[in-house]
Formats: C-alpha cells, sequence, structure tokens
C-alpha cells in the first residue's frame, strides 16, 4: 500500500513538474539581462518588459485581441448555453449527434477549421460582394465558432448536476415556467456559464491557428505579433509578453473562483 501511495504521489509530482517548469523557466527568462539567453544570466533586468508594453504591434494586438475575444464570448455564450438547455432539457432525438457537431470545433485541428473558413468567407464575399476576410467581424465570426463547443461542454456538464427538485418545487408552488427559470434555474447556473465565458474568452485570446488565415493587412492579434516579432528577433521580449499574459488570465481566474467557485464545474 505504501508502495502505490508513493507511486502516485510520486505521479502527480511528476505531472506538475512537466506542467509547471517551462512557465517558471519563461517567467525567469523574461528578466534576464542578455539579449541572447544563456545559462547563468549575467544580471537581471526589467528592459524587456518596457519594450514589450510599448511597442506598438503588442498593444495593437492585444486591444484586437480583446476586442474578438469579448465580442466571440458575448455572442457565444448565450447561444452555447442555450444549446445546452435545449440537449439536456428537452426530448430532441439524435442528441449525441447534435452535442458531437456543436463540439466539433474543438475536435478539428485549427489550422484545417482555418482554411475551411478562409475558402468559404472568400466564397460568401465573391457571392455577396462582401468583404469578409481580413476584417473585425469576420474574425469574431469565426471566433464565435471556438466559445460555442466551450460553452456547451461547460454548460452541459453544470446543468447535469443540478438538483431538479428546487425547480419542480417552485412549480408546484405555482411559479410560471419563465419564473422558475429566472428565479431557481439561472441562478444555479451561473457557476457553469461564468466559468464556460472565462474559458470561452481565453481560448479566443490565445487561439493563434484559426485566426492566422483570417487576419489581413494592418491587422493582428497578440499571438500573431508575436509570432511575426519571432520571426526577425530572438530575445527575453516574447518572454515578458508571455508572462504578462500568464499573470492577466491567473488573475481574471482567481478573481472569477472568487465568486463562483470554479473547481464545482471543471
Amino acid at each position: 500500500m505504501r508502495l502505490t501511495t508513493l507511486i502516485y504521489k510520486g505521479s502527480i509530482c511528476i505531472s506538475y513538474t512537466v506542467m509547471l517548469l517551462p512557465v517558471f523557466l519563461l517567467v525567469i527568462t523574461s528578466f534576464f539581462q542578455e539579449a541572447i539567453i544563456s545559462f547563468p544570466p549575467q544580471g537581471f533586468s526589467l528592459e524587456w518588459y518596457e519594450n514589450a508594453v510599448t511597442r506598438d504591434e503588442f498593444l495593437n494586438g492585444f486591444i484586437t485581441s480583446i476586442k474578438v475575444a469579448f465580442f466571440a464570448s458575448l455572442i457565444g455564450v448565450p447561444l452555447g448555453t442555450a444549446a445546452s438547455l435545449a440537449l439536456v432539457r428537452s426530448d430532441l432525438h439524435f442528441k449525441q449527434a447534435i452535442t458531437t457537431f456543436l463540439l466539433g470545433p474543438i475536435i478539428v485541428p485549427g489550422i484545417v477549421a482555418g482554411t475551411a473558413l478562409y475558402l468559404t468567407y472568400l466564397f460568401v464575399q465573391n457571392a455577396l460582394d462582401l468583404d469578409i476576410v481580413g476584417t473585425l467581424p469576420g474574425l469574431v465570426a469565426a471566433h464565435i465558432l471556438l466559445t460555442i463547443p466551450w460553452t456547451v461542454r461547460v454548460v452541459t456538464a453544470g446543468l447535469q448536476g443540478l438538483d431538479r427538485n428546487i425547480e419542480e418545487a417552485a412549480a408546484n408552488l405555482g411559479a410560471h415556467p419563465w419564473t422558475v427559470f429566472v428565479r431557481i434555474t439561472l441562478p444555479m447556473m451561473r457557476p457553469a456559464i461564468v466559468a464556460a465565458t472565462l474559458f470561452s474568452f481565453i481560448q479566443s485570446f490565445e487561439n493563434l491557428e484559426l485566426t492566422l488565415l483570417l487576419v489581413g493587412p494592418g491587422m493582428s492579434t497578440l499571438p500573431i505579433a508575436m509570432l511575426n516579432y519571432l520571426e526577425f528577433q530572438v530575445d527575453p521580449t516574447l518572454a515578458a509578453v508571455a508572462s504578462i499574459q500568464i499573470v492577466i488570465i491567473a488573475a481574471m481566474m482567481f478573481i472569477t473562483d472568487r465568486y463562483v467557485k470554479l473547481s464545482r464545474i471543471v
């Protein structure tokens, strides 16, 4: 029994080390003084953080990523929530097939989805004489396809864990179905919806493969700006940008967990 416990705990330690060691090294590297990364470092500096926050391509990319992630989550989360309600609470036929279809964008490789959307956008542009490729609305529409499956996945799991007896008690006491939904069901769904919004926002904000084929001249998200920077320069600036992203995302998850306890959902 002791050997089994030791192996179990050792496996957990190794797993956490594999996941967290690259992040730790990334953050440490962002403070190196030299432009050429070497160990041990000759000194530490905040120069690369200053470079990260003052370069226009990173700032513009950050703003674009925030806009796209915000609007994609704003539209995709309600759509995914409605789909989850229909899948869990209704008597739809072929539920499994519908669920698989809605989760498809998670399964399909991002570069394949991006290519398919690019060709579709070109076809629609030629048919309707509209500019879609390289526009903010076109990019938001593509990222909605990322937010819906994450919302369906998280909210469906949350709905399946809800106690239906509370809703039935309210209905038996004469509450209208809409009142039951607004005052009973929706508040109980809040942790799942908030978690879905958070994960959808992060997935959209960090996406590279899908976005790479859909941006146009003068338009770039933060991941693409980082990729373009890496083509011409190799210094700890990218580590500083990545460290800032880690801090922002960690803060978002911490603040959210304080209110809705994400551990109950994921």
